[in-house]
């Protein structure tokens, strides 16, 4: 694995990078087979060290799986752009991390089930008055009549990368360069 050539920008704090994985939104899997990169955004849960997602049995995406497990899932949000009244040092406040490893089915109802309930807690929070049941899970089909399938990524690297600043450091509309200028150097 490459080192970050940014290393001031790298995040070693595990705590940060899980919290960050549980909360974020959505994931990006990368796949490629035959020197065609495939890119694919995805819902995902952050669970026991792995990142589980889902779908349908078939497709492009299991298709490549099933020739090429290795892949890389990154995960990236920005608060904004840091605003400056110096061009270069305009910048983009954010947090990524990329997680590499095989892709691979979940084998067992059991875990199959945790995960998507998993899933349901972070995007629709207290919504269902009951845990998912094993058998929905286990005999849904698709309008199309597909099953569903629950994929886990364990990684064996995980880089984290993060640009973090101030909320007053964001650029927001109506905010002039001049403004800026005057208030550094002490004018107001």
């Amino acid at each position: 694995m490459q080192p970050i050539r940014y290393a001031k920008r790298e995040c070693r704090d595990q705590d940060k990078i899980d919290l960050f994985l549980q909360q974020a939104a959505a994931g990006y899997l990368g796949l490629s087979v035959d020197d065609m990169p495939y890119v694919v955004p995805l819902n995902y849960v952050w669970l026991n060290g792995a990142v589980y997602f889902h779908g349908a049995a078939e497709g492009r995406k299991n298709d490549m799986i099933a020739r090429n497990a290795q892949a890389c899932f990154t995960v990236c949000e920005s608060p904004g752009t840091i605003a400056s009244p110096i061009p270069a040092h305009t910048d983009t406040a954010y947090m990524s991390v990329m997680l590499f490893g095989a892709v691979r089915p979940v084998e067992g109802l059991d875990e199959a089930v945790e995960a998507m309930q998993a899933m349901l807690d972070k995007y629709v929070p207290g919504y269902f008055n009951q845990p998912l049941a094993a058998s929905h899970l286990d005999k849904y089909r698709s309008s199309l009549g597909s099953r569903t399938v629950v994929m886990k990524l364990v990684p064996h690297t995980i880089t984290a990368k993060e640009n973090d600043q101030p909320e007053s450091a964001l650029f927001y509309r109506g905010r002039k360069a001049a403004d800026d200028a005057r208030s550094r150097s002490g004018e107001g």
